[in-house]
């Protein structure tokens, strides 16, 4: 069986929710982006493919671990219902880096601004980060086999930019939740920009 096979059957064996699992196409986007995270190409991915849950996200990763095509350091985290797979190392070089020199920018989108400002980082983003990276030095002395569950450590988290923050992407949206859950970005029109690289091996 080649390592496409195998990419689509494990994750049709693994992933299938009810009599649905995910198509060729996903499965190999699926495995495209966990590989990424295994090679330490981006910290984290939040796997939201279909309804299946965090043991069968875990599953699917042993079951490409036990053949080779990841390196068995990936860890799988359930965070507020969402399953998160985190290369740990990676995950810790970003949140560092974010902290100390400040290479993620936030945007604030409160519900009572009239449009979005660039958030003041020191204050909107600085304890986010720190709980994060409290929660990626108790990932260090998880089993990788296990999911680890936040629980209720994550109550209050402003989910929008942990998973900015977790994801790896260079500006994230924050806003004042115990204000509004809701933001200033309705009826914005947002404009989708795709990069690409290519080079020979």
């Amino acid at each position: 069986m080649s390592a496409v096979e195998r990419c689509v059957a494990a994750a049709r064996r693994c992933l299938r929710v009810g009599r649905k699992s995910l198509s060729t196409s996903q499965s190999l986007d699926l495995a495209a982006q966990v590989t990424a995270v295994d090679l330490g190409l981006k910290p984290a991915l939040l796997y939201d493919g279909n309804g299946a849950g965090v043991e069968q996200v875990q599953r699917y990763l042993s079951d490409l671990q036990s053949v080779g095509l990841l390196s068995g350091s990936l860890l799988t985290v359930e965070l507020d219902g969402n399953s998160v797979v985190i290369n740990v190392s990676a995950a810790s070089s970003h949140l560092e880096r974010a902290l100390t020199d400040c290479s993620v920018a936030g945007v604030d989108v409160g519900s009572s601004l009239e449009r979005p400002i660039m958030a003041d980082p020191q204050t909107q983003l600085k304890s986010t980060l720190q709980h994060l990276q409290r929660l990626v030095g108790d990932l260090r002395l998880q089993q990788p086999q296990q999911p680890f569950r936040v629980g209720s450590r994550s109550a209050g988290w402003n989910l929008c930019t942990v998973f900015g923050l977790l994801l790896g992407y260079p500006v994230v949206y924050c806003f004042d939740q115990t204000q509004s859950f809701e933001n200033c970005l309705s009826m914005t029109p947002l404009t989708l920009t795709t990069a690409s690289v290519t080079w020979r091996a």
